[in-house]
């Protein structure tokens, strides 16, 4: 028999209980999202673009949707091809482009957006808006203080 390997047990790691966790919550929005042909990550885009005025250049979006680059790409051009988001070249730097809302994209969330926000009173009324609340801070000051700041030993430096 072989020997067990000395790690914590497997329903006990971090990015199980985060990917579960974001399973049984992702459930609930697939079927609004699959309403309008929208994957989830295309969601994201659109969420990101509504929620401010100006554009985004395509870097500060890829960051602030935790997308790779080649992904982000294909899902711009699918966006644009749609009608639901314009790109514009910056004017200095040709390989640069911005993002923003059409109108067409602005009325899709606008649309989506009752559904989405019923689905998250559901989720703080069965899980409490306080403890949601407490599990967003924590998942927050989680990322900041992790993120890209564990040695492949394990300390964080």
């Amino acid at each position: 028999m072989a020997q067990p390997i000395p790690m914590r047990p497997f329903t006990d790691s971090l990015p199980m209980a985060l990917l579960r966790a974001r399973e049984s919550t992702m459930q609930h929005f697939r079927t609004l999202l699959a309403k309008s042909e929208l994957t989830e990550q295309q969601w994201r885009v659109l969420r990101a673009l509504a929620s401010r005025q100006e554009a985004y250049e395509v870097t500060e979006l890829a960051e602030r949707t935790a997308l790779l680059a080649p992904s982000i790409s294909r899902i711009v051009a699918n966006l644009d091809d749609r009608g639901l988001i314009v790109r514009t070249t910056v004017a200095h730097d040709q390989r640069r482009a911005r993002l923003q809302l059409t109108r067409s994209g602005r009325a899709l969330v606008r649309r989506l957006a009752p559904e989405s926000e019923a689905i998250y009173n559901s989720i703080e009324e069965h899980f409490g808006a306080d403890r949601l609340a407490d599990l967003m801070a924590e998942l927050k000051d989680l990322a900041e203080t992790v993120g890209h700041k564990i040695t492949v030993e394990g300390e964080v430096s």
